[in-house]
């Protein structure tokens, strides 16, 4: 991951740390890391200044949110939560399987959870996919037309919506912005919600991909239910709010590899 290049491995778990938790007093840190006050302090004080974080009495916790965050910040946050979920979708993924990927995060990892399959037939709308896909030589990558948003690699529009609508792939993949309390689907834009839907409608099995921290995420356009996929593959059991919301959907909590529980 280029951005994740540009941090050391515990600024990177400092960023999870501190997101999932909300709050995290520097002593504690200190503590978790097994490093001085010192050296998380100047740790902090970097990302602060890069806007990652933001510091506080006693401690440091998130940015306020307005809005999406950039992709290239998406990349780095929950990255093991991610890797997790991938790893167990690319077990329900058969060789010589179809699938339609779309924007996000979450599926770019899914291509290096796939890498042990063989004749995948993938269909894209995100340049990040297609780019690590495009290295298979016994896939093949299939990509739609549009304008490409700047900084988050994908295309968006009624151009990917009919590209979509031309295939039936055997899965299709897809993430959300956030999931409200009634437990609605929710994302940034219409054009996003747009796409979705459109590889929900043109699969044969729908694969909603998420990491626990998009559930009473706020994004402002709705467009569909936990009800409407087949299967959500998340990283930590559901809060018990959004339980009674899934209907016939099928949850599969994604545990981490032998070795990986405990790391931070």
């Amino acid at each position: 991951m280029a951005l994740a290049k540009q941090y050391s491995d515990r600024q990177v778990q400092i960023i999870e740390t501190v997101t999932e938790t909300g709050f995290s007093a520097i002593d504690a840190l200190s503590a978790q890391f097994n490093v001085s006050t010192q050296t998380i302090r100047r740790d902090v004080n970097a990302l602060c200044e890069l806007g990652e974080l933001r510091r506080v009495w006693g401690g440091v916790e998130p940015p306020p949110l307005s809005g999406n965050l950039l992709y290239a910040k998406r990349r780095i946050m929950n990255v093991e939560a991610k890797r997790q979920i991938a790893r167990e979708v690319a077990r329900e993924i058969p060789d010589g399987s179809s699938v339609a990927l779309s924007i996000g995060t979450t599926p770019e990892m899914l291509i290096d959870a796939l890498q042990e399959k063989t004749n995948i037939k993938v269909f894209t709308n995100n340049l990040n996919v297609a780019m690590q896909a495009s290295e298979r030589h016994d896939w093949s990558v299939t990509i739609a037309g549009g304008a490409v948003r700047s900084g988050d690699r994908d295309i968006l529009g009624s151009e990917v919506e009919a590209f979509f609508n031309r295939f039936e792939v055997d899965f299709g993949v897809f993430g959300v912005a956030g999931v409200s309390q009634d437990g609605g689907l929710l994302d940034f834009s219409e054009a996003e919600v747009g796409c979705r839907r459109s590889i929900v409608k043109n699969c044969r099995s729908s694969f909603l991909v998420m990491d626990h921290t998009k559930f009473g995420r706020p994004a402002h356009v709705r467009g569909g239910h936990l009800s409407d996929v087949d299967t959500i593959f998340c990283d930590k059991p559901i809060p018990e709010i959004f339980a009674d919301k899934l209907g016939k959907t099928r949850l599969i909590i994604a545990a981490p590899e032998r070795g990986e529980e405990g790391e931070a």
